[in-house]
């Protein structure tokens, strides 16, 4: 006799379980999203864990074999440095993005690059035709000779052709149109895509085979499907572009081989996705002329230094009450720098309202840039051009001192490369040894930085 099948309830927003049918998901407050799904029998839930994976064995902590994990590049330096120096064997990744933005295309470029070499390489496509694939790769000039394609959805069959076939590479485009026998909802809803990725995620730990996942994004830049998928893959990057469309940024989000936030630069054009090898360049496009409120300061990306240009703009409130826009960084964190400036350093701009940017659609998340951002909006405040050869970076304190930032060695020696001739920064990151070629002055205090910026 068949065993009777279970019954669950759940969100469709955020993949919260229940035990009873809900109209509010209280773990997201949406509202009608609780859905009732039938999984399999515990029969055929038996028989698909002796599938993926095996029954474990206790080992000690000290039998557990410490080798680095095999490590397999993919010849684009920029993906790698994501990834956190290449594909690690049996590692399941998760790529996100908008449509269009390329994830496709970075994917195929990458396993055209790797078959190259002779590693066994599954492209598995569930939206896009393979007509569809080989005239891309055609357009890309990519060797195609080596790349096996599939058009299946279905989970199990996916396995069988990787037990015959036996890839060390698989790319599931994507994971939302997958679907198992586990679970008896419709492709692409909360169950059907956490079910995929933990069945594609067993066979990748038990064989060793490493799996790229294309995943959706919802209207608002989030990963679409359960939150659980996030916490099921090893690596999860997200594909954006920037301001300027020719230009994509691959960030990682997670990453249990790697950096987590490390950045890669891609410049689209029509021969897919190129490395963009110097990215401060990229946003350090200004005009010839400098205008007051601009400002460069050196951000810590990851593994490596970026220049980057903030700009502020302070203008005479016209209804009473003066806003403050941040576009790049917290605008929280932008109310404060007000307010020490307003405290330690006499300069009030509560009747102005205040706008900053940080040009090329970067995200700071590091409190390096909080000096810039102050002599960013003094500079406007007193129409104050800043020199073109000068950058600043610092945390400020709320008493007013200026903190020092990581790898101020570092991001000196970068900032030096490309042209700039001085810098402030706080003292305790004044290098023992000079650079050559660039002025270094060490400040302590917001004061003392103003007073510097006085007399530029």
């Amino acid at each position: 006799m068949s065993k009777k099948s279970k019954t669950a309830f759940v969100c469709e927003q955020c993949g919260a379980d229940f035990p009873r049918w809900g109209g509010q998901c209280t773990s997201c407050g949406e509202w009608n999203t609780i859905k009732e799904v039938r999984l399999g029998g515990a029969e055929r839930n038996k028989s698909a864990v002796g599938y993926a994976g095996s029954r474990s064995e206790v080992k000690l902590l000290s039998d557990v074999n410490l080798s680095q994990a095999e490590r397999i590049y993919s010849g684009i330096s920029e993906f790698d440095r994501v990834l956190g120096g290449g594909i690690v064997c049996g590692s399941v990744v998760l790529i996100g993005g908008a449509p269009g933005a390329g994830k496709s295309t970075l994917l195929l470029q990458a396993i055209a690059n790797i078959a190259a070499r002779g590693v066994s390489v599954l492209y598995v496509s569930g939206e896009e035709s393979l007509q569809q694939i080989a005239e891309r790769a055609h357009r890309l000039k990519l060797p195609a000779d080596k790349i096996m394609m599939l058009a299946e959805t279905s989970v199990q069959r996916i396995c069988d052709v990787l037990d015959q076939v036996k890839p060390q590479i698989l790319v599931i485009d994507s994971i939302q149109v997958m679907h198992t026998q586990e679970a008896e909802s419709a492709p692409g809803s909360v169950s059907q895509v956490r079910e995929s990725a933990s069945y594609l995620t067993q066979y990748a730990k038990k064989h060793d085979v490493s799996i790229f996942m294309v995943g959706h994004v919802t209207k608002d830049q989030s990963l679409a499907g359960p939150m659980t998928l996030s916490h099921i893959v090893d690596t999860q990057v997200m594909l954006g572009s920037t301001d300027d469309a020719r230009f994509r940024v691959l960030r990682a989000d997670k990453n249990r081989f790697g950096s987590v936030g490390e950045l890669g630069f891609f410049a689209m054009d029509s021969s897919g996705l190129k490395e963009v090898k110097n990215p401060s360049a990229m946003f350090l496009n200004r005009p010839d002329k400098p205008s007051s409120g601009s400002v460069v300061t050196v951000l810590w990306e990851g593994t490596r230094p970026l220049l980057v240009e903030i700009q502020a703009l302070v203008t005479e409130c016209q209804y009473g009450n003066p806003r403050r826009l941040a576009v790049g960084f917290d605008h929280n964190r932008l109310a404060m720098l007000l307010a020490v400036l307003s405290r330690h350093g006499g300069i009030f701009t509560a009747n102005d309202e205040i706008y900053a940017n940080v040009v090329g659609g970067i995200k700071v998340t590091e409190t390096s840039s909080d000096l810039a951002i102050v002599i960013g909006v003094v500079s406007s405040l007193r129409d104050k051009v800043i020199p073109h050869d000068v950058f600043f970076f610092g945390e400020i304190g709320l008493s007013g001192e200026i903190r020092p930032v990581a790898n101020g060695h570092a991001r000196l020696s970068d900032a030096a490369k490309h042209g700039f001739k001085k810098a402030i920064i706080p003292k305790a990151n004044v290098p023992k040894k000079s650079i050559e070629g660039l002025d270094i002055q060490g400040v302590a205090t917001l004061s003392e930085a103003l007073a510097v910026f006085s007399e530029m």
